[in-house]
């Protein structure tokens, strides 16, 4: 594999540096259609590698990523650093818990910290919408949103996209995009970034997107991002080819949104049953962690022909190392990525 990937020579994409010109990835709406395309492109090869049984490569060899989360992960944290690893960085976690944070340190004081350090990447989570922003502003190196707040998950979204895609094709519904395809996300809407990113990718790719919720957890003004609103969560299901279910995000609730967890599984919890109105080969996604018994149930999140659960996960780690490979090409020198 060259350096600059397998996928630029087709002529699908811009040369060089015009193909991904952004130095940070905060969020999917800093994005153009062609540039999510190149990110799922160049992922296509690191699953190849994921899949062998030397799974390593030497192509950040000698490069430090500082994984800094300032909130509880288990998936993302565990999927950036097996990431990095397998690229050949040097690769250090940060913990909040465990940080100066804790002893009253500044978001900004940190990221200062942090630069001083001389990381080639950072890879950041926060409970605040923009705290990643606000930090790649200070600091000299990329840095990549984990997460934060209520805002966006961009990596997120560029995994379901991929295990969507790639599942697609092994149906026989092989498309570079999503055109035409009725995707709808259903649960906590109004807290979850995971839901705004995904929008703003599947949208971009041409899917026709529905979202779901409670009104209490319905965003005000959501159908400006080019979505249609349900409240039924069955009407909501009639037709659609892929249904993403979405958690409760208590940590981010403050005061009752819902009646009861069984209230909840009653209108707007997954049941094979309720799958039955979606199309018979729809498809289902989660981005975890579930709570089976509340959004969805466990007969459905553990279909093997219908639920790519599994896979998302499995995609979320080549998608976070073509994104820590195609971020660091600038400063590894890499032909046509310098400034």
């Amino acid at each position: 594999m060259g350096e600059q990937g397998t996928f630029q020579a087709t002529g699908r994409f811009p040369e060089g540096r015009l193909a991904f010109p952004h130095r940070d990835l905060t969020g999917i709406g800093q994005l153009a259609r062609h540039e999510i395309l190149y990110l799922l492109a160049e992922a296509e090869q690191w699953v190849e590698l994921n899949r062998q049984r030397s799974k390593h490569s030497d192509l950040l060899a000698g490069l430090t990523i500082i994984n800094a989360f300032f909130e509880n992960s288990t998936r993302t944290l565990l999927s950036f650093e097996i990431a990095g690893k397998r690229l050949g960085a040097d690769v250090v976690n940060m913990h909040a818990a465990t940080s100066s944070v804790k002893k009253g340190e500044t978001l900004i004081d940190t990221a200062i910290t942090l630069n001083a350090m001389r990381a080639d990447a950072i890879v950041i989570r926060h409970g605040s919408s923009g705290a990643t922003r606000l930090i790649a502003d200070k600091v000299d190196c990329p840095v990549l949103n984990a997460g934060d707040g209520s805002h966006e998950h961009p990596t997120q979204a560029l995994l379901d996209a991929l295990a969507l895609r790639r599942k697609l094709a092994e149906l026989g519904q092989a498309s570079e995009d999503f055109t035409g395809l009725k995707v709808v996300i259903c649960g906590d809407i109004l807290h979850s970034r995971v839901a705004r990113s995904n929008i703003l990718s599947l949208t971009a790719l041409g899917a026709c997107v529905r979202v779901c919720a409670p009104p209490a957890l319905m965003p005000a003004g959501i159908a400006a991002m080019g979505v249609a609103v349900f409240h039924d969560f069955d009407a909501a299901l009639e037709g659609v080819d892929v249904v993403m279910m979405l958690r409760l995000q208590q940590e981010r609730m403050a005061g009752q949104f819902i009646p009861s967890a069984r209230e909840y599984h009653h209108l707007y919890g997954l049941t094979r049953q309720r799958l039955a109105r979606a199309a018979s080969h729809a498809l289902v996604m989660h981005p975890g962690p579930m709570n089976r018994g509340v959004e969805i149930d466990s007969e459905v999140a553990d279909m093997l022909d219908r639920a790519i659960i599994t896979q998302q996960v499995e995609m979320g780690v080549a998608i976070r190392m073509a994104c820590l490979d195609i971020l660091t090409r600038a400063a590894r020198g890499v032909e046509g990525w310098t400034a």
